[in-house]
């Protein structure tokens, strides 16, 4: 994974707020993902979060499951601290694995009966490591598992987008005291993470292992999509 996808101990505190102003839809995504999973998953599974650091994915899934058994792998020490925390106030720590680095620090010998990646694909700049990071989840997961992957998405070149983009600014200074100038100076960064429009997302699903492909989710930039390990 890019060294982009580090968070420092103030962005990792500050992600809980910010997240959900820049997808005001952010806890509605969970919850529609722990219910796919719960109908593919049986209480007893493993569950592999991809770039969970923060421990959101832990606070959504372990309720009424309460013997899902979960691996957390993430890059950035500080939000894996977060993480740990929330598993400690959620009393799940002796069934939650913490691992700080990437999926390629998985061996061949970890198996799980599902996985998600969400919000973290847009951070990944190349395409080749965008493919070898969903390479490595397929590798982990039986034929038939179910997988959940949501990202900022779309086609730059599109007219539509920038029409998305104006939006998620109006949001931002509707629902903050940041000024205009302050939010085109996050809009700067942010246009600087990788988007895909929504077919390639797809195709790239398609080419690392992955079918039955659907997108069930989209609010502004962001969307997500279920599928199924091939």
């Amino acid at each position: 994974m890019s060294e982009d996808l580090t968070f420092n101990e103030e962005m990792a505190t500050e992600y809980d707020k910010g997240v959900r102003r820049t997808l005001p839809t952010y806890d509605g995504l969970f919850r529609l993902t722990k219910a796919f999973l719960q109908n593919h998953l049986s209480d007893h599974d493993r569950l592999l979060v991809v770039g969970g650091g923060g421990g959101n994915e832990l606070t959504a899934f372990s309720a009424n499951h309460l013997e899902w058994r979960f691996t957390i792998v993430d890059p950035s020490e500080a939000m894996l601290s977060i993480a740990k925390s929330k598993a400690e106030r959620l009393g799940i720590t002796e069934r939650t694995e913490f691992i700080g680095g990437t999926v390629s620090d998985l061996t061949a010998e970890n198996k799980y009966d599902g996985a998600t990646c969400l919000l973290v694909l847009h951070f990944i700049s190349e395409q080749s490591e965008k493919i070898d990071l969903l390479k490595k989840i397929r590798a982990s997961l039986p034929t038939g598992a179910p997988f959940v992957l949501a990202s900022m998405y779309g086609d730059e070149n599109d007219a539509s987008f920038q029409d998305l983009f104006n939006l998620w600014k109006a949001y931002w200074i509707d629902s903050t005291k940041l000024t205009e100038a302050e939010v085109e100076e996050m809009e700067s960064s942010v246009r600087s993470l990788s988007f895909l429009p929504a077919n390639e997302i797809e195709a790239l699903l398609k080419e690392t292992g992955f079918h039955r492909i659907t997108q069930f989710f989209q609010t502004n930039m962001f969307g997500a999509w279920i599928c199924f390990a091939e």
